[in-house]
């Protein structure tokens, strides 16, 4: 398992990681976002589309429960399971459709979903620090420990 942390200040820098995470998070299917509310889960989802040519807004799907965005190298769908009480609410939307194909699923509040989803590649955990927030990604499959190499040389050079 790989992992790697960092520190980050503000909104922009947040959607600035996220931008920054796009490139390297191409060849993933599953990302699970992690972190209490207000944390910036959303705002790290809005640098991420940015960074893959969507423009426009990003709203947080809590009511929809999902948002697609089809981009130009991938389809991208960002989910937020708030306000699922069950997994088994996820089946009856056909949530297992979504990770058939060669999208991107961002999965906000990943754990209301247990068992539903598949196997994710990396987690994105957020917590508060100081005035700011730390950030660590954690690769979990060998598409997220290649993702992640990624970012460690793309920060190296």
């Amino acid at each position: 398992m790989t992992t790697l942390d960092f520190e980050l200040y503000g909104e922009d820098a947040m959607e600035g990681f996220g931008e920054r995470l796009a490139k390297i998070l191409l060849n993933v299917n599953l990302v699970n976002l992690n972190g209490n509310l207000g944390m910036g889960k959303t705002t790290l989802v809005r640098g991420l589309l940015k960074g893959l040519g969507h423009i426009g807004p990003v709203k947080s799907p809590t009511y929809t429960i999902v948002e697609p965005y089809e981009l130009d190298q991938k389809t991208v769908f960002h989910f937020d399971l708030y306000r699922v009480g069950d997994p088994e609410e996820l089946e009856f939307m056909g949530i297992r459709d979504y990770f058939e194909n060669d999208s991107l699923c961002l999965v906000e509040w990943p754990e209301m979903g247990e068992g539903c989803l598949p196997m994710v590649d990396v987690n994105i955990n957020i917590n508060l620090i100081r005035n700011g927030r730390e950030v660590v990604l954690e690769a979990v499959s060998e598409k997220g420990i290649e993702a992640l190499k990624g970012l460690d040389l793309a920060l190296v050079s």
